[in-house]
């Protein structure tokens, strides 16, 4: 393990994965979370079905993977987390570049605040699920008993029952990332994603033995190519590869700079992006096998069917189903169980993006870092989503952080890295150096016009969408603070957090020297991390 001085002359070692398995484990975990299991399916139904595969995969081949493997190389080639790589990508020209790697951070930070309180739901909903809690009225159990929605606005009326599972989740994840990447974030994945897969496989392989289950699986594959001609179709399919992926807001550039410097990129890359998009449709097979069954049970046609994605679908739909079929307890176990496990794996790739940044800024350990980062992040999820408003805080924040501060992140990255800074080349070269699947002229194509081309316009319908209609029915003062208002934080906090000094040398933990550029590909065993997978 390479370690270099630090800004007081100490020598202190950068951690790393134990290996190409736990990186590729870790990945994965990160990238498989609450979406592809509510998110997905219903997308696909709602933008034709069947044939909605084929704009998927197009993303998938011509966004996802070229964006994956931009995140890779910055990461692996500049050995830090977003700050630190984008400082270095910037160079002496650029090194107020660090402002977007902070972005990237702060949005990191926003999502965890939220996203926490969505595994404390599934939580509490694995337990109910043991005596089926919620009732016959699930919506009403939800919004009534459950959270206590009220109006927009700001409450400090808690709710016990998410308050006490969102305390303890924090605490979880607080723990897991004070002991580091290897020994915390690395050792979860590798217990919790093969437990997630056995647990998911079980659900779908029940569902699709339970009465109507095809009707449900003709609703979701039945295609409809006429939807190929809406151009909304093809913007869908980006939009959920570019969402699923963790790519373009500092995670996999942060995962990236953990590894050793022989390390194959690109092929765990395709590893990673195939088996993200293999789960999304195991969801899509079991969550609409579940739904023909209900629709069947209710006597329509699973058209007819209300809540078919999101908050609906996991917290209303679900539950209603698990009350009628036959052993629903254990269903009902199982599927909050997948969606808890699926939700902390990504959590933890979430604040690993936070504590990395502020862990290379100020100096501080895995564990300081964790200590600190953790606890603000758990008071300020306490206090604003923990409420009778936190549903529709949560709603609002997550819609904006999402569609405007992952898109405007991943369209700066792009035009930065390859049309300003002319940098291109340079992480071809670096990724063809380590890798056995090699990359040319047309990843920087993709990577570097095509991509920011259609995430550009993603994010100018978005933001005009947004000014003109609002959202959801909320209160415009209320959109203009949790919704712009977040927007303008993660651009606050970038510009405050780059100009503070550095208390450890932004030198420390230097970038991997050139490799030189193989003539054919790089042997496995020697692109590997030591050999070892």
């Amino acid at each position: 393990m390479s370690a270099t001085a630090g800004e007081h002359g100490a020598a202190q070692p950068r951690e790393m994965w134990t290996g190409q398995v736990g990186f590729i484990l870790s990945a994965i975990g990160s990238a498989v979370g609450l979406g592809n299991i509510w998110r997905f399916p219903g997308v696909a139904y709602e933008n034709g079905g069947g044939a909605f595969l084929i704009p998927y995969l197009v993303a998938l081949v011509t966004a996802g993977i070229p964006i994956l493997f931009l995140d890779y190389a910055l990461g692996h080639r500049f050995r830090g987390a977003a700050p630190t790589a984008f400082r270095r990508l910037g160079g002496g020209r650029l090194k107020w570049l660090e402002s977007l790697g902070w972005f990237q951070v702060m949005i990191c930070f926003v999502i965890a605040l939220y996203y926490t309180v969505v595994i404390a739901w599934a939580a509490s909903y694995f337990v109910f699920s043991f005596d089926l809690r919620w009732g016959d009225d699930t919506a009403g159990f939800l919004v009534g008993d459950y959270l206590q929605v009220g109006d927009p606005g700001f409450s400090f009326t808690f709710v016990p029952a998410v308050l006490i599972p969102l305390v303890i989740i924090w605490v979880a994840a607080i723990v897991v990332l004070a002991f580091g990447v290897a020994r915390g974030v690395q050792r979860i994945n590798v217990i919790f994603l093969p437990l997630l897969v056995v647990a998911f496989a079980a659900l779908v392989v029940r569902s699709l033995f339970l009465d109507g289950a095809g009707d449900g699986l003709n609703a979701l594959f039945t295609p409809d190519f006429s939807a190929l001609a809406d151009p909304n179709v093809w913007i869908a399919a980006y939009s959920q590869i570019f969402f699923s992926l963790s790519i373009a807001f500092g995670i996999m550039i942060t995962y990236a700079s953990y590894r050793r410097r022989r390390s194959n990129l690109t092929t765990p890359g395709l590893v990673v992006a195939f088996a993200n998009s293999s789960f999304e449709i195991l969801a899509g097979i079991g969550v609409f096998a579940t739904l023909g069954f209900f629709a069947f049970e209710q006597g329509v046609d699973v058209a007819e069917l209300e809540g078919l994605t999101g908050v609906g679908l996991s917290f209303i739909t679900f539950p209603a189903i698990v009350s009628q079929m036959p052993g629903g307890p254990i269903f009902g176990i199982l599927f909050f169980g997948s969606l808890a496990m699926a939700g902390f794996t990504s959590l933890l790739s979430v604040l690993q993006v936070v504590s990395a940044g502020f862990q290379e800024k100020f100096g501080l350990t895995p564990r300081q870092a964790a200590t600190r980062v953790g606890v603000v992040s758990m008071v300020l999820s306490v206090l604003l989503f923990s409420t009778t408003t936190g549903l529709i805080a949560l709603d609002t924040v997550d819609n904006w952080a999402n569609n405007i501060g992952i898109v405007l992140s991943a369209v700066l990255a792009g035009i930065f890295a390859f049309w300003v800074l002319r940098k291109g080349p340079e992480l071809r070269y670096h990724l063809n150096a380590v890798s056995t699947f090699r990359v040319g002229g047309v990843w920087t194509l993709l990577a570097g016009v095509l991509a920011p081309i259609i995430l550009g316009y993603m994010l100018i319908q978005r933001i005009v969408s947004l000014v003109v209609e609002g959202y959801a029915g909320y209160p415009d003062w209320y959109l203009a603070l949790m919704g712009w208002g977040t927007v303008a934080f993660f651009v606050v906090a970038a510009l405050v957090l780059t100009g503070i000094r550095w208390r450890r040398s932004p030198d420390a933990f230097r970038p991997w020297p050139p490799l030189p550029e193989p003539t054919q590909r790089v042997d496995a065993a020697t692109s590997t991390e030591g050999g070892r997978s």
